[in-house]
């Protein structure tokens, strides 16, 4: 058994919040996918430090569990999640 996580940001670079329906779009195709869904709508936020400065990122989380690894299936929907959440894929990280 395999589990998956997704990290989608809760605001763009901007800080505009993403909508609910955004994520709850999430959650049902991954639910209809793998018959099933954890999701961490309310998730700790990352600190980032450099220096004296700090950055922190508020997220929400999305687990599946998957008996078989679909690596072309993987990597299509990190794609489309980019978009759609848009991220430039320096700031994503590496499906593997």
């Amino acid at each position: 058994m395999h589990l998956f996580q997704i990290l989608l940001p809760r605001a763009d670079k901007a800080g505009q919040p993403f909508a609910r329906k955004n994520f709850d779009r999430v959650k049902e195709e991954l639910a209809s996918r793998f018959e099933g869904v954890t999701a961490y709508l309310q998730a700790p936020a990352g600190l980032w430090r450099q220096g004296a400065e700090s950055d922190s990122d508020e997220i929400v989380i999305f687990e599946v569990m998957t008996e078989e690894v679909d690596l072309a299936d993987w990597l299509e929907r990190r794609a489309a999640l980019e978009r759609r959440f848009r991220q430039d894929k320096s700031s994503s990280a590496t499906c593997r």
